[in-house]
């Protein structure tokens, strides 16, 4: 594993090995199952505004294509490096697998941040990395998505940088884009939507109401900030926002509507309040019935795990919660986790019915588009459910235990070539 390096990637690798001996795999087969099956490392060259060239690089790992062509997020953050985005594509293996997918993981990057990029050089950066992924990139290989610091835009300018290359118009290389290039309702809002759906059925699991719940949201982006919306239309009450730049806390409950129109015309949370300012240090740890981060990887360790005062861990970003932070809240054993494989997975899902429906030139209402997701969430979720009151194991560990037998069974026998 000398390729990949770091505390994201350690921190997957350490997952993945509490689950081989749960479901007996022989030691000879586990490298095959965790190893990613190939990852490129770019040079990403612009010419800046004022004149100058600057030099990105960029990654994509693709964990397996055992059922079909990888699937993953492209993500723009100055600390990227290629031992996170391995990691990404491993866990998007299990959740894909869990989910029922016809795909591999894989995720992309570039150590950028975006927001120290003009348009016109976020769009030479974009096109330009596309261009360098082409190779290894298609609709039958590897299909890319938004992710943290991307969005529809990017997306577009990436379908469109693929296509000229083929010389016809290839929508279905990339989800995540603007409806209007071949996009599908209701892919924006559906990882939000998507730990909102996941977060009642744990309420209803609970005996908890939703009227007068209580929800602390960490990440004010594209997913913390649907889930908090979603969530508030069930009747659940916020407590507490944060994003990169600022952090609010109110017992009472945050108006949600006023924020939502100051993010709509900033497009961050600073400056919203002076009165509900909160350390974001201590947002985690305030009481409440469920707890979303939506933000970054390991936010959660074992000295927060042991002070968290939630009913229900909602993972809405991807691998929030550290192997030491699960040890101490399996020993408390009063925290309900939706782990990150199964509470975000509704944007894969959704991400999938767009890559359907570019293929087939045939598009769906936004209500069925729900409706599918929510079914696949729903079967999913129980079971993960039956596998922990089966073997009474963790949640995290019944749902990773799911992917990665899906996948050892589907390279058991499709065997090894040659």
């Amino acid at each position: 594993m000398s390729t990949y390096s770091g505390p994201v990637f350690e921190m997957a690798h350490r997952q993945f090995e509490t689950i081989p001996d749960y479901i007996e795999i022989p030691h000879h087969e586990r490298p095959r199952i965790l190893m990613p099956k190939r990852a490129v490392t770019v040079a990403c060259p612009i010419h800046r505004d004022d004149g100058t060239v600057a030099v990105f690089e960029g990654y994509r790992v693709q964990h397996h294509l055992t059922f079909g062509p990888t699937k993953g997020g492209t993500r723009y953050a100055a600390n990227v490096d290629l031992g996170e985005i391995a990691a990404l594509a491993i866990w998007m293996s299990w959740k894909c697998a869990l989910a029922g997918l016809p795909y591999g993981g894989a995720k992309g990057g570039i150590a950028v941040d975006p927001y120290s990029l003009s348009k016109r050089e976020l769009e030479a950066l974009s096109r330009r990395y596309m261009q360098e992924m082409i190779p290894f990139v298609g609709p039958h290989t590897d299909v890319p998505a938004p992710d943290m610091g991307t969005n529809e835009q990017v997306m577009a300018w990436f379908m469109d940088t693929y296509s000229m290359y083929q010389g016809k118009t290839v929508t279905e290389v990339v989800t995540g884009k603007p409806v209007s290039v071949g996009g599908t309702v209701g892919r924006r809002e559906a990882t939000g939507r998507g730990v909102a759906h996941l977060v009642g059925r744990s309420l209803e699991r609970l005996g908890i109401s939703p009227q007068g719940a209580t929800a602390i949201v960490q990440g004010y982006g594209n997913v913390g900030s649907v889930s908090a919306l979603t969530l508030a239309e069930m009747g659940v009450k916020i407590l507490g926002v944060s994003d990169h730049t600022a952090c609010y806390f109110d017992p009472k409950g945050l108006d949600l509507a006023a924020i939502e129109e100051h993010v709509a015309r900033r497009g961050v949370l600073v400056g919203y309040s002076t009165e509900a300012a909160f350390d974001p240090a201590e947002l985690l740890v305030q009481p409440c019935d469920i707890l979303i981060p939506a933000a970054v990887e390991r936010v959660i360790d074992a000295e927060v795990a042991a002070r968290l005062k939630c009913r229900i861990l909602a993972e809405g970003a991807n691998g929030p919660t550290t192997p030491e932070a699960d040890g101490v809240l399996d020993a408390r054993g009063d925290v309900f986790v939706l782990p990150d494989i199964l509470c975000n997975s509704g944007g894969v899902i959704v991400s999938y019915f767009e890559w359907v429906q570019d293929i087939q030139r045939l598009f769906w209402e936004e209500d069925e588009v729900k409706r599918r997701a929510n079914q696949i969430l729903d079967r999913a979720f129980h079971q993960v459910l039956e596998r922990v009151e089966r073997d009474g194991v963790s949640h995290r560990m019944a749902a990773m235990a799911i992917g990665v037998e899906k996948v050892r069974d589907g390279k058991r026998k499709r065997g090894l070539f040659p």
